[in-house]
């Protein structure tokens, strides 16, 4: 049987600025119950090849001052050091989705960053559908190994799918151009 209104939820939802957000952010339990509907993702081999990072509002900041420190010693050649530590700087609340692959023969290492990737959407869109403002982000910090072990410790094998902003924000966001289906689809019939 049809979801008419899950399938209006796709076709029309719309990410929130995260630099537009602001609190209130969900509360543990309503935080908890969306973590629980990104874990019920395509997982083949239910290697569970994935985990969650909490971010409260203390734990961005220290993270928007290692962030800030690190651009700057980069250089500006590099990164903006105002743009890459705002989220973090900024932010009320995140959650970062931490692809933590597991060994196995029998099911590549890809298919496990592909649902990484299913579970940031679906923190994504459980949020949205929940009523509340929701980005999904990475960036260069996300991807420097400095910041991934000394600000978030992760282990040597993981790496961040994605950093999940969610808090308050506009109730209707302007629609923003989309893909033209049609021209990225191909037919094959026989």
């Amino acid at each position: 049987m049809p979801m008419t209104d899950a399938l209006t939820f796709l076709k029309t939802r719309r990410s929130r600025p995260a630099k537009i957000m602001t609190g209130p952010v969900p509360g543990k339990e309503a935080l908890e119950a969306l973590l629980v509907v990104a874990a019920r993702t395509p997982d083949h081999g239910k290697l569970e090849p994935w985990r969650f990072i909490v971010l409260e509002q203390a734990a961005l900041r220290r993270l928007g001052v290692l962030t800030r420190s690190m651009a700057e010693a980069a250089g500006p050649e590099v990164v903006d050091a105002d743009k890459t530590s705002h989220q973090f700087e900024t932010g009320t609340l995140a959650v970062v989705v931490v692809e933590s692959p597991k060994h196995c023969v029998k099911f590549p290492e890809i298919e496990q960053t592909y649902s990484a990737g299913a579970v940031c959407l679906s923190l994504l869109n459980g949020a949205l559908a929940s009523g509340w403002a929701a980005n999904w982000l990475s960036g260069w910090a996300s991807h420097n190994p400095e910041f991934c072990t000394q600000g978030l410790h992760l282990k040597p094998h993981e790496r961040v799918a994605g950093i999940i902003h969610i808090g308050t924000g506009p109730a209707q966001m302007p629609d923003r151009p989309r893909p033209d289906v049609a021209a990225l689809t191909q037919w094959i019939c026989e």
